[in-house]
């Protein structure tokens, strides 16, 4: 068993080392996929800096085109039995792997969610921030019959292989809602494993706004209805 841990990263020079050397410190075989989404940083130099090694690609996007795009140039280059979704900030922590693919493993499920919102240890902030992801993912479940408590994390684990039965286009947030309805529609095992959340605010680098949660609302809806 190998894990592929895909990492899109944005103008996070100041944790994608950090980051990378908590991925590398988890102790199951892997290769990890790095897409820079053309940052305006330095974190295509921070990465350019590292020396070459088996077990680390680096994939540099020419032009900025989202989370989403970053993801499918990620996807098209992993050799692995199961694809891990890692943040590029310290919001997630890769010590949870081995939790996170074990209902895998087990062979009870095909994909797997990392809730913050079940029973994991999490920072105390931006409250406003959690009623937003909890309507999402009630708006979701709707559309799909599903019963999550956590659409838009981070943490999406699944077999390699799912990524042969759907087709992902959306380039950036998006990409949450599309993956959620697809894995449905396809009736793949979902399973969702409470994770420890230390989320950052918007002073330290959050990215993600209102806006892209109208456009989850979008997708959410185009998902259930027109693909």
């Amino acid at each position: 068993m190998k894990l592929s841990v895909v990492i899109p990263v944005y103008n996070e020079k100041n944790t994608i080392l950090d980051v990378l050397a908590r991925v590398r410190g988890v102790n199951l075989p892997k290769e990890i996929i790095v897409v820079d989404d053309c940052s305006t940083d330095g974190t295509a130099n921070a990465l350019r800096s590292l020396p070459e090694s088996d077990d680390l690609k680096i994939i540099l996007q020419p032009k900025n085109a989202g989370k989403g795009a970053a993801l499918r140039a990620g996807f098209a280059s992993i050799s692995g039995d199961i694809v891990v979704i890692q943040d590029a900030d310290l919001e997630y922590d890769p010590d949870e792997y081995p939790q996170l693919i074990q209902p895998i493993l087990d062979n009870k499920a095909d994909v797997v969610y990392g809730s913050r919102f079940l029973s994991g240890p999490h920072r105390v902030l931006l409250f406003w921030h959690s009623v937003g992801n909890r309507f999402l993912t009630t708006l979701s479940n709707m559309m799909t019959d599903l019963n999550l408590t956590d659409m838009e994390t981070c943490y999406k684990v699944f077999r390699a292989d799912v990524l042969k039965k759907i087709t992902l286009r959306e380039n950036r947030f998006g990409f949450e809602p599309e993956f959620t309805a697809k894995v449905s529609r396809a009736r793949f095992r979902i399973y969702e494993i409470p994770i420890s959340y230390s989320g950052r605010d918007y002073t330290e680098g959050k990215k993600i706004g209102w806006k892209d949660g109208f456009a989850a609302i979008y997708a959410i809806i185009r998902y259930r209805f027109f693909d």
